[in-house]
């Protein structure tokens, strides 16, 4: 695979629920949230209306400026998509691997 292919999300949403700040075996500050998402979409020339939620995990120094956030708050983050893992091999459904928006950035409160 290679390592210049795209994989980032920009995403607005409401944040459904955040849970408390806790620490990996390493040290670093980790915060599992869940962002829920609403808008209209245009496709095939048809508005249609784009309705989910979706988990998101933030580690490391985004976490402080996350913690901040109480459900109910809208904000815009930026981020990559990553299956879902525990202990260290990916989830999966029968329709594939669970997917979590990994946040690397908070773009702005709205």
């Amino acid at each position: 695979m290679a390592a210049d292919a795209l994989n980032r999300i920009r995403l607005t949403g409401e944040l459904a629920t955040i849970e408390p700040l806790r620490h990996t075996p390493a040290g670093l500050p980790v915060i599992n949230v869940k962002l829920a998402h609403r808008s209209l979409q245009r496709e095939a020339d048809i508005e249609r209306q784009a309705e989910f939620e979706v988990n998101a995990v933030a580690v490391g120094e985004v976490t402080a400026a996350l913690s901040g956030y109480q459900p109910g708050d809208r904000l815009t983050v930026q981020g990559f998509l990553s299956a879902r893992r525990r202990s260290g091999l990916p989830v999966r459904t029968q329709a594939g691997a669970q997917l979590v928006l990994h946040i690397t950035h908070i773009i702005q409160k709205t």
